[in-house]
């Protein structure tokens, strides 16, 4: 199990509190310095069964510089998305849990780091 985080990110630090409590196996990928490739951003999409738009943080400062809210939200726009977020790792949803099953989650609440926990 891989968990990304910011550790300024109080939702994050949730997250590894708990999984440290649940004595889980993970790893931790600060994600802002070990930014994650273009394949590793489609294989996280594809774990998660989403795509790159719903995993965008649209308030930050680089979404609005790109004018992201006005960017097609459609399968010939997906990999202008992924390069977005590989190029602006900010603009990536934290904290994501990848699982041991192959599956992965947007850990931002309780819920789901225990799902993420059950897999």
């Amino acid at each position: 199990m891989e968990i990304w985080i910011n550790p300024a990110c109080s939702k994050c630090r949730g997250a590894v509190s708990l999984l440290d409590a649940e004595g889980a196996d993970y790893t931790v990928r600060h994600y802002l310095e070990d930014v994650p490739s273009i394949e590793e951003i489609r294989v996280v999409l594809d774990r998660l069964g989403l795509e790159p738009w719903d995993i965008t943080r649209m308030q930050e400062a680089a979404a609005k510089e790109l004018g992201l809210k006005e960017w097609p939200r459609d399968a010939g726009s997906r990999e202008r998305w992924v390069t977005a977020l590989s190029e602006h790792p900010k603009l990536i949803q934290r904290p994501i849990i990848t699982a041991d099953d192959g599956t992965a989650v947007v850990a931002r609440s309780e819920e789901a780091v225990r799902d993420a926990l059950g897999r």
